[in-house]
């Protein structure tokens, strides 16, 4: 009989777990490439060269949707990860974002 009871207890423990946190929701923004980084369309909100990526990716990729990562074929020393969100182009170093392209123009790092 005991065993049963914690047969039972054990399989009660392996129901579904939590749910994880939820993710923010889109707030509809849109990124302005400048000479310094990404504005915020109408809002002070920046994300400036020397930012880390983990704190650039996330949230490109909250507001825009996953970007397509590129090859680093022409890229300057350093630059480790080249994102593509729908034309806006982002270069990454190990630790910073380092430069953008959009339809020619560039600022910071660019890929050849």
């Amino acid at each position: 009989m005991r065993m049963a009871v914690l047969g039972l207890l054990v399989l009660a423990g392996c129901g579904a777990a939590a749910p994880g946190p939820v993710p923010p929701a889109r707030q509809g923004v849109s990124f302005v490439p400048d000479a310094n980084g990404l504005g915020v369309q109408g809002r002070a909100t920046r994300i400036d060269f020397g930012r880390s990526p983990k704190g650039v990716i996330p949230v490109l990729e909250r507001e825009v949707g996953r970007g397509a990562d590129m090859a680093l074929t022409g890229c300057p020393a350093g630059v480790v990860r080249r994102v593509d969100y729908d034309g806006l182009e982002l270069l990454f170093t190990a630790e910073r974002f380092v430069g953008w392209r959009q339809e020619g123009a560039t600022a910071g790092q660019a890929c050849a």
